[in-house]
């Protein structure tokens, strides 16, 4: 009677977590077409006028802003880029604030290593490994073509999109791509991370991953109704859906043009595709598969690194609550309370030595709060922490600074006005930051990275 009671509440938290994350996507879907189709009609009837222009002399004492470096804004989970869902913003009009911001568009369900690659080359290997074609979709002009040492570049990532680039500044470093040996860890200036997923997350279990290895799923999860979805949205392959919106398996060549009406259900039944070879993002995301692939990952001694971690939760009596309901989105609210109260399986042994519930308690609703600090698992990366921005000021290259903010994981995206004050504060300093206080005094050297054992 016990277990069917609990079978009966896990159901209704399936059914309730799959309602609102479904809701939640047709907002986003339907407000980037009613956006698009808004400012289409306004286009259409608002009148022409031929205007000739002239040159617009540059303004006396504005610095030239074609020798600065880019920013570039990488998006998180489920996230997109310019080009995708029209006009909304992932970022929520954060790349207006700078002059040379740049809003790449990458997998949103990929692992954290397809998520990069002109055509991109996956490498034969990782493809033969996960059964996929090993040549991507074919960039045919890069955002920045410019790109080396003597013009590097600053990166800034949410959520997922912070490891992406660890990922990226470490396939330079070990020139994993052809045709570019001379690419090194020198082309990033700076990293940037905002809720960054450095170390997992508690969530995926909670969502479906099994948490004996971090790779498997549960048979009946939040995550298995997502597989399906994806699965049946790319073999549909609509043209001007995809255009409008990618997961980013197209390496996968699960249109119904390539594998047909047999090959949709064996990618059903679990038997092939990116969830079948655990080729996609959320095995990355466990505490399992972050240690995996931090063991690869250097913080390099000429790059700055600084990270904003995010809590929407507080101890009231030595247990951890969610820090008040009206501050924390209601796609969120469930899964702040659930992970401040999360236990790893007694019978399942712990994810790495020394591990404690308790230190996995504070979060934002899908990361949780000492895994956005800095890489530290499975080797302490050098870090310090500060209250204020000034605190670093002037900043050392090869130390992760990080300050906590009181804010959930989908604050300073998308919706602008939720944030309120908070956004421009945040957004502002990160990008005065890159402008006004990482600078190379010194040419790189070709140094070892630094990392320091877990004490």
């Amino acid at each position: 009677m016990i277990r069917l009671w609990i079978l009966a509440l896990q159901m209704s938290e399936l059914f309730v977590s799959s309602v609102v994350h479904l809701a939640y996507g047709f907002y986003i879907f339907s407000t980037a077409v009613a956006s698009d189709l808004s400012q289409a009609l306004n286009d259409y009837f608002k009148p022409t006028v031929n205007i000739e222009m002239m040159e617009d002399e540059p303004r006396r004492g504005s610095p030239s802003v074609d020798g600065l470096p880019p920013i570039v804004l990488i998006h998180g989970i489920f996230g997109f880029g310019k080009g995708r869902l029209g006009g909304l913003s992932y970022f929520a009009g954060a790349e207006k604030k700078d002059e040379r911001v740049l809003v790449p568009d990458l997998g949103s369900l990929t692992s954290i290593y397809d998520s990069w690659g002109g055509q991109v080359d996956y490498g034969e290997e990782h493809s033969k490994a996960y059964g996929h074609s090993q040549f991507g979709r074919i960039y045919e002009q890069g955002h920045y073509p410019e790109w080396d040492e003597d013009h590097p570049i600053h990166f800034v990532g949410h959520s997922a999109g912070a490891q992406v680039v660890r990922v990226l500044q470490q396939m330079l470093a070990d020139k994993a791509f052809k045709g570019y040996e001379n690419a090194s860890e020198n082309w990033v200036l700076s990293i940037t991370s905002l809720s960054g997923a450095f170390n997992g997350t508690t969530r995926t279990y909670l969502d479906g991953m099994q948490p004996e290895d971090g790779r498997c799923m549960k048979p009946i999860c939040l995550l298995q109704l997502c597989r399906l979805g994806v699965i049946v949205y790319d073999w549909f392959d609509i043209p001007w859906l995809k255009a409008y919106y990618n997961f980013g398996f197209d390496h996968f060549n699960m249109s119904w043009k390539k594998m047909g009406v047999w090959g949709l259900v064996d990618c059903l039944l679990g038997n092939t595709g990116p969830f079948a070879s655990g080729d996609w993002i959320l095995p990355d995301l466990t505490i399992q598969g972050s240690m995996r692939l931090n063991s690869h990952l250097n913080t390099f001694p000429s790059t700055f690194y600084f990270s904003y971690a995010t809590k929407r939760t507080r101890k009231i009596m030595g247990v951890t609550v969610p820090s008040g309901i009206l501050g924390i989105h209601p796609l969120l609210f469930i899964r702040v309370l659930q992970m401040s109260q999360w236990r790893h399986p007694p019978d399942v042994p712990p994810p790495y030595k020394g591990y404690r519930d308790e230190d996995w308690q504070d979060n934002d609703g899908a990361l949780n709060t000492i895994s956005m600090t800095h890489p530290r698992l499975p080797i302490e990366h050098p870090s310090r922490f500060v209250v204020n921005d000034s605190d670093c000021q002037p900043m050392q290259p090869g130390i992760w600074y990080y300050k906590i903010v009181e804010a959930d994981h989908i604050l300073f995206i998308v919706n602008r006005e939720r944030a309120g004050v908070q956004f421009d504060l945040i957004y502002d300093c990160i990008f005065e930051r890159c402008r006004k206080h990482v600078f190379r005094k010194t040419p790189p050297n070709s140094t070892q990275p630094t990392q320091f054992p877990v004490q």
